[in-house]
């Protein structure tokens, strides 16, 4: 069994007794590793200590289970916290704020997702479909004979916000910026009826930083407040995927897709890209279950 294949046990098991307790010496076992080497494989592999990844995954579950209703001990219970008093600091010190605000109000929260390990050492040839963990992923490519222009908000982001094997906890303000949006967009005469939404990702001027531009297919120019993305024509190779719904699309097999896209795929064909990267949907919104992440390769280091 592979060093991989060991972890990715254990990890598997976190899930299947999230409400139980669970101990170092225990999860060890699983892996039919000691203690002090699964401790430093785990985090080398999943990019957390073991028992903070069972916190967070934890508190992602709880965020799941406070959007049905069930009074908010049985929740923590359900994900192994004994009372109240620990769920309600457990979760505010996650995410901001405690269970009872957040079911008031369930916004979009930045969450640890599950590692799927199998995404790290699994090659797939373009146009074969990879399935794994809830999610069906296919690379191809697609060429894009004229520039398309699309109108939205952009916002700037630390790089930070990206944290280890899952995006850091908190409120998700990629998606408050998504909301903002779909929220003026029909104040937008320049979109195109039925067009394409795009996200997508560039390097900001200032070190430390990106730049995350949210909007939807248009002709002309962007009105005053708004700005524009013009995607470029162009080769490009197209990750595409779907889940089972929105939530898991945009916050679990997004973070997984790019995982393998950047960092398996692309540097085993040896290949660079131009310094963008697009999540492209029919639209982002709730009833969607498929996307695309378009890059543009460059020759030689050049477009």
């Amino acid at each position: 069994m592979y060093a991989w294949e060991q972890i990715q046990k254990t990890v598997d098991y976190i899930e299947e007794h999230i409400s139980e307790e669970m101990t170092i010496e225990e999860l060890a076992g699983q892996a039919a590793l000691s203690p002090f080497y699964f401790q430093r494989l785990f985090s080398r592999l999943v990019k957390k200590p073991v028992m903070e990844y069972v916190r967070l995954r934890r508190m992602a579950r709880a965020a799941e289970l406070l959007r049905e209703d069930r009074r908010i001990l049985d929740v923590a219970l359900d994900v192994g916290l004994s009372s109240h008093e620990h769920f309600t600091r457990t979760f505010k010190d996650t995410f901001g704020m405690t269970p009872e605000e957040y079911r008031k109000n369930p916004i979009a929260l930045n969450r640890m997702t599950k590692p799927q390990l199998a995404l790290h050492y699994t090659m797939i040839d373009e146009g074969v479909p990879l399935v794994t963990d809830g999610i069906v992923l296919e690379i191809g490519r697609k060429t894009l004979a004229e520039p398309e222009r699309f109108i939205g908000r952009t916002q700037k982001m630390p790089v930070g916000f990206v944290d280890g094997l899952g995006v850091a906890s908190g409120v998700d303000p990629l998606e408050t910026l998504w909301t903002t949006f779909h929220e003026e967009k029909e104040g937008l005469s320049a979109l195109l009826p039925g067009g394409d939404e795009l996200g997508v990702s560039y390097p900001d001027a200032e070190s430390g930083y990106f730049r995350y531009f949210a909007g939807g297919q248009a002709r002309g120019d962007a009105p005053d407040g708004f700005d524009c993305w013009e995607l470029p024509a162009g080769n490009y190779i197209v990750c595409t995927f779907e889940a089972e719904h929105f939530e898991a699309l945009v916050m679990d097999a997004l973070y997984k897709a790019q995982q393998y896209l950047f960092g398996v795929w692309l540097p085993r064909h040896g290949l660079t890209t131009a310094p963008f990267s697009v999540e492209r949907y029919e639209s982002h919104g709730k009833d969607a279950t498929q996307m695309e992440i378009w890059v543009m390769p460059l020759e030689n280091g050049r477009e």
